[in-house]
């Protein structure tokens, strides 16, 4: 069924939805001017990917209320990934930008295509919390640098942005200090009281007008600067191959990272608010949105949970204030960016510090910490490593964890010698205590998982376990009904087991085989010399009766 442009939009709700879309763009407008700074990237860069990239997002995405958008860990990938190829702000730098928008574009598209959405999975909840975090954390020291007007390499090293942080103070400029404080009062105050209100366009401008006012510019504080008028131009960004090929492993870093949190959003609030959600097709809108992002001066554009959380606060249930926001932003650009001239630097800091720190993720470490303490490390070091080695280490790290603790789970599943009352809990397989027969000679062992090359041994070895630790086993009947696939090192590791039987004068049957399971088994020539049986039950009639069983059973028996 294909998804109709701006579901959800009837007569009835267009007007909460455009009240939404005010709400948005005072929201959206000051953080993606922090964001483009993030980037280092000037603040049209942030403003231009609310134009046509939001336009192109909300026609074809299936969610109706995730909203796409650069964010503060999109940003910080940007920076770290083109700080070494290119001096931030500069024009090679803006192409490279432009350049890695289109890349991950691409890979969204070819993820869409080939239905890739399943890599996200890779991304665990300890993963995200880890490389969010150290993202959020070198976010954190450059915005406190600039609250505090202390001049630091924002594109630097964590370690040297710390070390310029501290050595600085001595330098601290009082004014940018008072707008920091009175910003930073008015945004968490202004939660408590009315959540409702776009407290960071109050912010911007109440401190704007406290700088034209007071003359603080002169007295040493950075403001934004001249901001450049007009739409959005396409372009496109004439780099070298080299360049191109350099740029595409932050690329696939910034849509891994995207993709992950991406669909996660947009199916917890699909699941919430009952409507159906397209995950290749919000890989398809994101492809579409960055390439959009690329072609008009943006960068590249994610989702952000906490736009979306707020429309969904505000009530907005489709997708039409992320239109009303590329609207009232190309109005802006066209008509009001004088307005934007003398914002100072210190409350965009402010504004940007207080949405990054609910990202360093504080409180779901410490639940990481009382739940599971592997999952817990697994998050430091992929915290760790993001901060202090970088953003690309940080996901090709994330990666390697990932593939560790779903293979270290794997190497060690449930492995059930079954009781003979056929009973699922009563496990008598234990290293520690051996245990008994199903039946007089007749051993019933349950594997719960693919047979595959992390478990293999581990099966081999639980079976001769249930073997060596009971007197006069004759036969051995492997319960099947939860093993989905076999793989060539699975077959080999099976025929090990088989070949240890035999030596042992050990009789080897199946139960409970799946139709694909038993197809696979019989093409990797698994079945011969073995009895299959329908259930448990028939495999200990047939063993205990007196008459020596049949080489298989009958269907249905």
């Amino acid at each position: 069924m294909s998804v109709r442009p701006l579901a959800g939009l009837t007569g009835r709700n267009a007007v909460r939805e455009i009240v939404s879309g005010v709400t948005l763009l005072a929201i959206a407008v000051p953080l993606n001017i922090g964001y483009a700074q993030i980037a280092g990237l000037p603040p049209t860069a942030g403003l231009y990917a609310l134009v046509l990239p939001g336009i192109v997002w909300a026609l074809l995405v299936s969610s109706r209320q995730l909203v796409a958008s650069p964010d503060a860990a999109a940003a910080a990938l940007v920076a770290s990934s083109l700080g070494g190829l290119a001096v931030a702000g500069s024009a090679d730098y803006i192409t490279l930008a432009l350049a890695q928008a289109l890349i991950c574009g691409v890979l969204f598209l070819l993820c869409s295509f080939f239905k890739l959405g399943f890599l996200a999975n890779f991304l665990s909840k300890p993963i995200l919390i880890g490389f969010v975090g150290g993202l959020a954390l070198d976010i954190l020291v450059s915005q406190v640098a600039k609250m505090l007007g202390v001049k630091i390499d924002s594109g630097g090293e964590f370690t040297d942005k710390l070390t310029g942080l501290f050595t600085g103070l001595g330098h601290l400029n009082v004014w940018s200090l008072l707008i920091s404080v009175g910003a930073l009062i008015i945004l968490l105050v202004g939660r408590v009281l009315a959540r409702a209100v776009p407290w960071a366009l109050v912010v911007l401008v109440v401190a704007t007008i406290v700088v034209v006012l007071s003359g603080a510019e002169k007295a040493g504080v950075s403001v934004l600067g001249a901001v450049e008028a007009g739409p959005p131009k396409l372009t496109w960004p004439v780099i070298d191959w080299s360049m191109w090929l350099a740029l595409i492993p932050s690329a696939i870093a910034l849509t891994i990272v995207s993709m992950g949190e991406g669909l996660l959003v947009s199916r917890s609030y699909g699941e919430k608010r009952g409507y159906p959600t397209k995950p290749n097709r919000e890989l398809l809108a994101f492809g579409a949105a960055n390439l959009a992002a690329g072609v008009s001066g943006g960068f590249t554009v994610g989702s952000s949970t906490s736009r979306t959380a707020a429309m969904d606060q505000a009530g907005s249930r489709t997708q039409l204030p992320t239109i009303v926001t590329a609207i009232g932003t190309l109005a802006l650009l066209i008509f009001g960016t004088a307005l934007l001239e003398h914002i100072p630097s210190p409350a965009i800091g402010a504004i940007v510090a207080v949405a990054v720190v609910p990202l360093l993720g504080i409180a779901d470490f410490a639940a990481l910490w009382r739940q599971d303490r592997f999952e817990f490390a697994i998050g430091a070091v992929c915290f760790l490593v993001t901060l202090f080695v970088g953003s690309i280490a940080g996901i090709v790290v994330a990666f390697v964890l990932a593939v560790i603790n779903v293979t270290r789970r794997a190497a060690n599943p449930a492995i059930d010698t079954l009781a003979a009352d056929g009973d699922p809990q009563s496990s008598l397989l234990d290293t520690a205590q051996p245990g008994e027969p199903t039946a007089p000679g007749v051993v019933v062992v349950r594997l719960a998982a693919p047979l595959f090359f992390a478990n293999s041994v581990t099966f081999g070895q639980a079976v001769q376990r249930a073997v060596t630790s009971a007197d006069g086993v004759r036969h051995v009947v492997l319960d099947l009904e939860a093993v989905t696939d076999v793989d060539v090192t699975g077959a080999e590791g099976f025929r090990s087991v088989h070949e240890w039987l035999t030596d042992r004068h050990v009789d080897l049957g199946l139960s409970r085989m799946r139709p694909g399971l038993r197809d696979r088994m019989q093409h990797l020539g698994l079945l011969d010399g073995v009895t299959v049986y329908d259930t448990n039950r028939d495999a200990l009639a047939r063993l205990t009766d007196p008459r020596p069983p049949g080489s298989t059973s009958r269907a249905g028996a």
